[in-house]
């Protein structure tokens, strides 16, 4: 009995966390468990464990007298999630690179080459789904699973508005797969870890900050690169 219940709030967690991801249940989306239940076809009790979870990777939020919603990502919190992303996922990435095969680089530069095409129909949440992957497979082997925990948890924060940016800097994404050959080729031919660590935790941040200039465009200062295509 109580793996079948295991398996129902496990079933409401990934059915829930698709749904936020997909941008279905929009930021500031009301959760209201007995629907959810209903369609389901189960008991509130799985879907209310399945919420406490999301609420733990900040991707819901809990009032008194609301109830749960899917959360509100504000500006300071998406810069604070992704300078910290850029560090340890940078770092993690540097630890991976002696371990990662020539067929690990192939599979990262296959991930690539089809964002590369969706570049001219571009699909911004099927390009971020290509994006995770391909940072997946040279953050994975990371043999730190404290940092590697660290990179998973700060995907999960981002999951939530992850389209969002390529959506908003849609011209962001072709300079970020022109990185991922940086970054490959950086690893490719043996480069120093600091070299490796730098290059992931720079592309990481050239996202943030491209978000971040296109909330706040200043007319006095000529475009960047990342945000002038």
């Amino acid at each position: 009995m109580v793996v079948e219940a295991a398996s129902k709030s496990e079933r409401a967690y990934t059915w829930l966390r698709d749904r936020i991801q997909r941008h279905e249940y929009a930021p500031g989306f009301r959760l209201v468990l007995a629907s959810i239940a209903d369609e389901l076809d189960m008991s509130v009790v799985p879907v209310r464990e399945a919420i406490r979870r999301l609420e733990a990777e900040g991707l819901v939020t809990f009032e008194r007298n609301v109830g749960a919603r899917v959360a509100v990502v504000d500006e300071s919190e998406y810069v604070y999630t992704m300078q910290s992303l850029g560090l340890v996922e940078g770092s993690a990435t540097a630890l991976s690179a002696p371990l990662l095969t020539g067929a690990d680089l192939d599979r990262a530069s296959a991930v690539n080459e089809r964002m590369l095409a969706l570049l001219d129909d571009f699909d911004p949440h099927t390009f971020t789904v290509l994006n995770q992957q391909f940072h997946s497979v040279l953050y994975e082997p990371c043999p730190n699973p404290h940092i590697l925990d660290l990179v998973h948890r700060g995907w999960s924060r981002l999951s939530g508005i992850r389209n969002s940016t390529f959506a908003f800097v849609p011209g962001r994404a072709a300079h970020s797969v022109q990185e991922h050959v940086e970054i490959v080729d950086l690893i490719r031919t043996g480069a120093d870890p600091i070299q490796i660590e730098l290059a992931a935790r720079n592309h990481r941040w050239r996202t943030m900050d491209a978000f971040i200039a296109a909330l706040h465009p200043d007319p006095h200062r000529p475009a960047s690169p990342d945000t002038d295509h």
